[in-house]
């Protein structure tokens, strides 16, 4: 359940305690979770999501294009229609600013909104939706931007996050569940309310016009991203198992 296990839990307290309390190890991927969860474990471990980090081609983002990138499934929780208001406000400045969305339909009818939505406002032809697309074709898809917007109300640890900034892209997000824990504002992120199209627009705008944020921003996102890598985690994994063995 992600960024939502809090909430969920709180209604099945007992449930969970029991659950948790039977596993020889408990392992959780953020801060994020936790803190939240350890109410009903205290001694969780954290172990994040690991990724290849030489599968994702850098490139430092300085002089910016206003080539945004979105990269998540199509579901109303991710509320992928605030990309395309946010694009919408910044076409009034930024005439060559372009949308791609990659992800699959998850078949809530959020596609079918953002599209409408683009229709609306009048920018259906700066929006491409690819679809989803196979993971090891998702560095390529990235690098083709260089502003990441997560537009997510519920959230824990996106990986499609981690990955745009071992790209190199600057990302915007929503400071919703455990994205301020994962992200930095203004050191590797710029990170704003939930559903607020003026303020993700007044973020990008930003890294559009202060190359020197820009490069800041690129550079500690991927510094972060590193320490994902598989050679990170898998150690910390070997000697979990090895203890929960003996």
């Amino acid at each position: 359940r992600g960024g939502n296990l809090p909430q969920w839990s709180r209604g099945r307290t007992g449930r969970v305690r029991r659950l948790l309390s039977g596993a020889g190890a408990v392992t959780t991927p953020s801060r994020y979770l936790l803190e939240q969860m350890r109410e009903y474990r205290s001694d969780l471990i954290l172990l994040p999501n690991a990724l290849e980090i030489s599968a994702y081609e850098f490139r430092p983002r300085t002089a910016l294009q206003p080539s945004l990138m979105w990269l998540r499934s199509f579901h109303e929780m991710y509320n992928p229609s605030l990309a395309v208001k946010v694009t919408a406000l910044l076409a009034e400045e930024f005439p060559d600013v372009r949308l791609t969305m990659v992800g699959p339909d998850k078949g809530d009818g959020s596609l079918q909104r953002v599209r409408r939505t683009a229709e609306e406002l009048g920018i259906t032809g700066r929006i491409e939706t690819p679809g989803g697309v196979p993971k090891r074709d998702v560095p390529t898809w990235l690098n083709r931007g260089d502003v990441f917007l997560n537009t997510t109300n519920v959230d824990n640890t996106p990986v499609s996050v981690i990955e745009a900034g071992a790209c190199g892209l600057c990302v915007v997000s929503t400071n919703v569940g455990g994205l301020p824990y994962l992200l930095d504002h203004e050191q590797d992120a710029l990170l704003v309310p939930p559903n607020d199209a003026e303020a993700m627009a007044d973020a990008v705008r930003r890294v559009l016009k202060e190359p020197g944020l820009a490069e800041c921003l690129s550079r500690a996102a991927r510094a972060k991203a590193e320490g994902f890598d598989w050679s990170v985690v898998l150690p910390r994994w070997e000697a979990l198992l090895e203890e929960v063995d003996t």
